[in-house]
């Protein structure tokens, strides 16, 4: 398996404070991969440096052989590289499939004056766009409310909303950062369904970011485990599941012990 993503080393200190130290991990091709740890391990500080929201304060971060250590922001999502949040980050005021459009804006290559006279290539990317949001509608089985303000949605459509504008985008990477927290049993599991068609279906690999152990088991390749800071497993769910230094970390004893 080809690896998309390499981090090497990726440490970030805020003045005395290290919040990432020393962390190395790989996402290959078509792989779920998923970041667990206790709450302050360092999770969501590892996404923004993969992410580019952060720049590391050493190492290296390599997708899909290019370096993009200095890479500005807003360069990672026209590399390839998608991101939904934890906290929500939609238009509120916005319709479901307008705030899908936003993520088609990297496809987007027309001027400002061909904009405002919509004429040639600024139709013919505004019909592809609104075709390609329209697919995603129907993939994310939101057809009932594309039309709805996202205000007046529930969270768990929201989130739904939000996996759709990262789609959008057309990353070859998802980073996905809490996607089932505050849903309900039902709502869970069809996000679930949706990572793994995401994978299989649309051919894009996934980094998430999970608290829900029973999905982290249920559909990841590989783990990776931090805790304060530091990467202290990887391996498969099973072998993850049977680590006695990431039972330490969550419950404070060893695996053996914890069963």
């Amino acid at each position: 398996m080809s690896e998309l993503l390499v981090a090497e080393g990726l440490s970030k200190k805020f003045r005395g404070l290290v919040a990432v130290s020393d962390v190395s991990l790989t996402v290959g091709a078509g792989e779920i991969c998923s970041v667990i740890g206790p709450n302050g391990a360092g999770k969501t500080t590892l996404f923004n440096l993969i992410s580019g929201v952060l720049k590391p304060s050493s190492g290296r971060l390599v997708f899909d052989g290019q370096d993009m250590i200095r890479v500005p922001a807003w360069g990672f999502a026209a590399h390839g590289i998608g991101r939904t949040f934890q906290n929500l980050a939609l238009f509120k005021h916005g319709t479901v499939a307008e705030n899908l459009l936003v993520g088609r804006h990297r496809h987007l290559k027309s001027g400002m004056l061909a904009g405002a006279f919509f004429f040639g290539p600024t139709r013919r990317e505004e019909l592809a766009a609104r075709e390609r949001v329209e697919e995603i509608i129907d993939f994310l089985e939101i057809e009932e409310i594309r039309d709805r303000v996202v205000a007046t949605l529930s969270y768990g459509q929201q989130k739904r909303v939000e996996l759709g504008r990262a789609l959008a985008s057309e990353p070859r990477l998802l980073l996905l950062d809490e996607m089932v927290s505050g849903m309900n049993q039902e709502e869970t599991e069809d996000i679930a369904r949706f990572i793994l068609d995401v994978r299989d279906e649309l051919g894009i690999s996934i980094l998430m970011i999970e608290h829900n152990m029973r999905i982290v088991m249920d559909i990841s390749d590989r783990v990776h485990v931090l805790n304060f800071g530091q990467k202290i497993a990887e391996g498969s769910p099973a072998e993850i599941s049977a680590h006695d230094a990431v039972a330490a970390a969550y419950f404070g004893t060893a695996a053996g012990a914890a069963r």
